[in-house]
């Protein structure tokens, strides 16, 4: 890996590099903002208005008053004082917050890139897809808060899940850009990629499944591993259960998917291993990856065993992301 001296290079990487420890710290807290039920304390979409936080009583009242039209204050908190609505609306706020400014951070550099650099970049458009892509995650972030607001207590884990996964293919396209600015040594093509495609779609899979569980609250049953209480299936199903789409409604479900994807995602490591060692390719990166789906795993069980305790869950969260970069790393290098 060698530095590029080109001006417009080392711009570009600067900014690459920070808006991917943004998109990292959003998801941090965009999870901590889920685990402590935080997500629909704030009831409106202000793109503007509020940017500044309730600073006197009327503001912070009008604010709480809202809450208390939604199903999850009238069926679940009702019982909250102000000062406790207080903490779960800084935890929302600060994520809407951070929101905007990684908005304006992946447009305003790129609009001083493109006009000083026009020679450089004049036919290439590509990192303006991080900014329509953030864009579209904003909207689905309001898509997911609405669904929260009118009939049911939480969002949608559906509308959950998916805002996971474009936060992670946000970051895994500014991961590749990062990866485009440096020199690295490839592999070129040694690993089939039909089963790096099969091994990145379980990854996604996998994370698909513990958004759903997470917005099902599914962590909180069936504590013990391997087992789920002494049987492998969940006993409060029917086998017809795993192949109906009315049991993605089932954290039940859910969480044995979840287990089980977890084994086909080790099976899919230990050939990738075989395949670097029959080949002879560098090893570090596939150690990278083995170390980051075994500690995955490990945060995954201690998280379930300890009844889904914030601290193992969010770490359990951003383990993904050292997994799908750690992976997309070895995509990048078998590329041409």
């Amino acid at each position: 890996m060698f530095v590029n001296t080109d001006p417009h290079i080392k711009f570009i990487r600067i900014w690459l590099l920070l808006m991917f420890c943004l998109i990292i710290l959003i998801i941090f807290i965009g999870g901590l903002t889920r685990l402590t039920d935080s997500g629909l304390s704030i009831t409106e979409w202000e793109l503007i208005k509020g940017i500044v936080p309730p600073f006197n009583n009327d503001i912070w009242n009008y604010y709480f008053n809202e809450y208390k039209k939604i199903p999850e204050f009238n069926e679940i908190n009702y019982n909250m004082t102000i000062d406790e609505f207080k903490v779960i609306y800084y935890w929302e706020y600060g994520h809407r917050l951070l929101a905007r400014l990684i908005g304006l951070f992946s447009i305003v550099p790129l609009i001083f890139f493109y006009y000083n650099f026009k020679s450089k970049l004049s036919n290439n458009y590509k990192y303006l897809s991080i900014f329509f892509l953030i864009c579209f995650q904003g909207f689905i972030g309001w898509f997911m808060v609405k669904s929260g607001l009118s009939i049911d207590t939480d969002v949608s884990h559906f509308r959950l899940a998916l805002h996971l996964n474009v936060a992670l293919i946000i970051l895994s396209v500014i991961f590749w850009f990062i990866l485009q600015t440096f020199r690295i040594n490839k592999f070129f093509n040694k690993i089939n990629n039909i089963f790096l495609n099969f091994f990145l779609f379980f990854i996604f899979l996998q994370i698909t499944l513990g958004a759903l569980l997470s917005g099902l609250h599914g962590g909180l049953i069936y504590n013990t591993w391997p087992d789920m209480n002494g049987n492998f299936l969940p006993s409060d199903i029917i086998n017809q259960d795993l192949n109906n789409y009315n049991s993605l409604n089932n954290p039940s479900v859910i969480q044995f998917y979840h287990r089980l994807i977890s084994y086909i995602l080790l099976c899919f490591l230990i050939i990738l291993n075989f395949i670097f060692l029959k080949f002879k390719i560098d090893l570090k990166s596939v150690l990278i990856l083995n170390f980051a789906i075994f500690f995955q795993i490990f945060l995954g069980i201690l998280t379930l065993i300890t009844g889904v305790k914030i601290y193992y869950a969010s770490l359990h969260q951003l383990g993904s992301i050292l997994v799908i970069t750690s992976f997309i790393f070895i995509y990048y290098k078998n590329t041409n």
